[in-house]
């Protein structure tokens, strides 16, 4: 780790002389490009100055306890001042530590974020209905835009399925992890012997697609227009603006209905397309992540499961945290800033963890 916080410095320092590089000014997109990397490197070596500094400090208060004759008040001064050295000396370690860990290039994206209703039936729907106003919510509080792409109802008032759009400030940095099995125990309003029912909803949240990332060709697609179904009666079916798209090479098939007009649930329908073929893309590019894009949520069985919403405990379980909190309802009211960020210490721990237990050096 020493030797490659040495490399990024001189990186820096050559970054900073080809800032100042006529050339470079004269170039927009060169002087964009030198100018990120600037800025992305700026945090860690700030800390790295920092750990550097407290480092020479430590050794100067280390030196004093040790010199027999130092007077027993700077001594005592220098014992306590240690303590704390020491504390903010790992502090900054486990910084620069996560600041070193390969950045994820989709953590900026937007988000396409999947909620279906699993295994359980009509309750199974109610919970997905849950989800969705969970996390539309928390995106609210974030000043995060949710755009419904696609919502299927079900006939208890319930959603077999809801596709959104999120879009704002690094998204898919904060909703990354909460793809998977959603398990909810509860009462259901149906339920006349107050048994404990258990139900699920997967959820799959997928960096956006932008059209450089995937490129469709009109060859690939089959589109086809049909009558929207829902309330209103025969009017509904005169129209034809629901549409299906079909990608010919993979088999992926994307309905839209939701829009009055045909263009729009055209437009909707290929962004859902186009963010599915990235992410089969990038499942294939990294192995360790299923080919199937179906891994991010499993088949949706009980027993596989991310999280568990306990309603009469009030209890919210993330079984990767093997952790619980009694705030069951402030979740559900979208209050989720503070679980997600756990869960985001959580999977840096791991990352961190693999990186440094392959023999690395332990200290900067």
């Amino acid at each position: 780790m020493f030797q490659e916080l040495e490399s990024l410095q001189e990186r820096y320092r050559l970054l900073l002389n080809s800032l100042s590089d006529p050339a470079v000014l004269a170039n927009p997109s060169k002087l964009r490009e030198l100018t990120k990397e600037r800025a992305e490197l700026e945090p860690l070596l700030r800390a790295y100055e920092d750990f550097r500094r407290t480092e020479l400090q430590l050794r100067q208060s280390e030196d004093i306890l040790a010199d027999p004759e130092a007077e027993a008040e700077l001594k005592s001064l220098a014992s306590a001042e240690r303590d704390e050295l020491g504390r903010r000396l790992e502090r900054l370690e486990k910084a620069i530590k996560v600041l070193l860990l390969p950045k994820d290039l989709r953590d900026d994206k937007d988000v396409i974020l999947e909620i279906r209703a699993g295994a359980g039936g009509d309750e199974s729907s109610l919970f997905a209905q849950d989800l969705f106003r969970m996390y539309t919510r928390f995106a609210e509080s974030q000043r995060w835009k949710v755009e419904v792409l696609s919502s299927s109802p079900s006939p208890v008032g319930g959603l077999k399925e809801a596709i959104l759009n999120i879009r704002g400030q690094r998204v898919f940095s904060r909703l990354k992890y909460e793809s998977g099995v959603h398990r909810v125990q509860r009462v259901p309003k149906t339920e006349a012997s107050g048994r404990i029912h258990t139900s699920t909803a997967t959820v799959a949240v997928l960096p956006e697609a932008d059209e450089i990332d995937i490129k469709l060709e009109p060859k690939d697609l089959k589109i086809d227009a049909f009558g929207a179904s829902g309330p209103g009666g025969q009017n509904v079916n005169r129209n034809y603006t629901a549409i299906r798209v079909t990608h010919r090479p993979s088999g992926l098939v994307v309905s839209c209905q939701d829009e009055k007009s045909q263009h729009r649930n055209k437009e909707k329908a290929l962004r859902i397309l186009r963010t599915r073929l990235l992410d089969i893309a990038q499942q294939e590019q990294h192995r360790q992540i299923a080919t199937d894009r179906r891994s991010q949520v499993g088949t949706g069985e009980r027993s596989e499961k991310i999280r568990t919403y306990n309603f009469p405990q009030s209890r919210v379980t993330d079984h990767r945290l093997n952790l619980s909190l009694h705030n069951l309802q402030a979740l559900l009211d979208g209050e989720l800033a503070e679980l997600l960020e756990k869960v985001a210490l959580y999977f840096q721990a791991q990352e961190m963890e693999k990186r440094y237990s392959q023999g690395g050096e332990a200290h900067p």
